[in-house]
């Protein structure tokens, strides 16, 4: 039987749920805002099925990869509208013109993550592009094994722990999946992602009180028409938010509201990127180093200017490890612009494949520090001290020579 005493070993991907042939698991949100198991143990018959399928209790071994590619799709509008370069696109395009289904991320009525599938090129749309807040399985695993067991192919994209929870769920090897995963960071809370679009949407409607209450954009008659947290209008390297709101104009037209914030600039991203609000379990993630068992592993090639330099033109490129026989014949079909690149290499500049975000003791400070608003809890937390604001600006005044002279001077000093 599944009993989380530590949250840390609770990764929220909802495989017990599904496989309980008793269905008296439930899983309900706590005070972070992440979702948890509960179990009705008078209606458990102790089968421990929800214990077998749980990726942190049976972690798999750790892997490396069988090719790592630095790669950009052939579209270069879908690949602008992607968060690097437009791989998972072409994969699921592949796969859905094989009569497939793409199963992915995406936002749902209330601007919340979910997952769900699609089988039209044309619904492949509404899972590009990072959604930085973990996503509700529910049954997702259960649709996915339907697939399957009817012939069916399926490509499943998530995170790591999501891609270890489907296997572990699935319980044997098909080979009409395909499954992906993604280099992750780590997932931020549900709960925050709501208390941030409430209080955004509401100092753009002109609302002063963005704390006490819930703000029901139906009542001003507005609605949130997008939202993007990897814009590339400066580019792909200094990516923003953006969120755009319509709202009542003259003579029946709606006028439009919109933020755009650079990712150093935007309170939920500075948190984000502060670990302020990730899932317990991320600071000890059970399916680093590829031990989630997927077949293709994607993300952001962070440093290829470092790399290779000719290709990066700052609209995004992909970075694909291949980890299967399976995830190399699928990388072969696709019409992808590629560069073979070492292991290592690649991982000098993406850590987070092998390694856990550090845990951060403002985390606590800002879980306890519930008496203001969460943009003032972010704010206060995420603050440059005196030492890092002028580091930062002498770095953007100087170029790498001399700050390589100014700390050789330092070193030959404090000898």
């Amino acid at each position: 039987m599944i009993r989380i005493t530590n949250k840390s070993d609770c990764c929220g991907c909802n495989g017990c749920v599904q496989c309980c042939p008793e269905s008296c698991i439930t899983m309900y949100e706590d005070g972070e805002g992440f979702l948890y198991p509960e179990v009705d143990e008078s209606a458990c018959v102790d089968c421990g099925l929800c214990e077998r399928v749980c990726p942190v209790v049976r972690q798999s071994a750790e892997r490396k990869p069988m090719a790592v590619y630095a790669a950009k799709g052939g579209n270069e509008e879908i690949r602008l509208q992607s968060s690097s370069g437009g791989v998972f696109t072409a994969l699921a395009e592949e796969v859905i013109k094989e009569g497939g289904v793409v199963f992915g991320a995406r936002f749902d009525e209330s601007w919340e993550v979910t997952h769900d599938y699609t089988e039209t090129v044309e619904g492949l749309s509404a899972f590009r592009g990072s959604k930085y807040v973990q996503s509700r399985i529910e049954s997702s695993f259960r649709q996915t094994e339907r697939f399957l067991k009817a012939g069916r192919k399926v490509l499943f994209s998530g995170t790591p722990c999501q891609i270890a929870g489907l296997g572990r769920f699935l319980r044997k090897e098909y080979g009409n999946l395909l499954t992906v995963d993604i280099i992750c960071h780590g997932v931020p809370s549900p709960g925050v992602w709501r208390e941030y679009l409430r209080e955004e949407t509401a100092r753009l409607l002109g609302e002063k009180n963005t704390f006490s209450s819930l703000l029901d954009l139906n009542d001003r008659d507005a609605r949130v028409e997008s939202i993007s947290f990897r814009d590339k209008r400066l580019g792909w390297k200094r990516f923003s938010f953006s969120l755009t709101l319509s709202v009542p104009g003259k003579r029946g037209a709606r006028n439009t509201l919109s933020l755009s914030e650079p990712l150093d600039k935007n309170i939920f991203m500075r948190g984000f990127l502060s670990n302020l609000y990730l899932r317990p379990s991320c600071y000890a993630c059970p399916a680093k180093s590829l031990k989630s068992g997927s077949d293709i592993t994607i993300g952001d090639f962070w440093g290829i200017q470092n790399i290779i330099p000719e290709i990066d033109d700052d609209k995004g490129v992909s970075l694909a490890m291949v980890n299967t026989i399976k995830g190399e014949a699928y990388h072969r079909k696709i019409l992808l612009s590629s560069r073979s690149v070492g292991y290592e290499e690649a991982l000098r500049y993406n850590g987070p494949i092998e390694r856990s975000v550090r845990p951060t003791r403002k985390r606590e400070s800002f879980y306890s520090d519930t008496e203001v608003t969460l943009g003032k809890r972010i704010e206060r937390l995420c603050r440059l001290s005196y030492g890092q604001r002028s580091k930062r600006v002498v770095s953007g005044i100087l170029g790498k020579r001399a700050r390589r002279f100014i700390k050789r001077i330092w070193l030959l000093r404090n000898v």
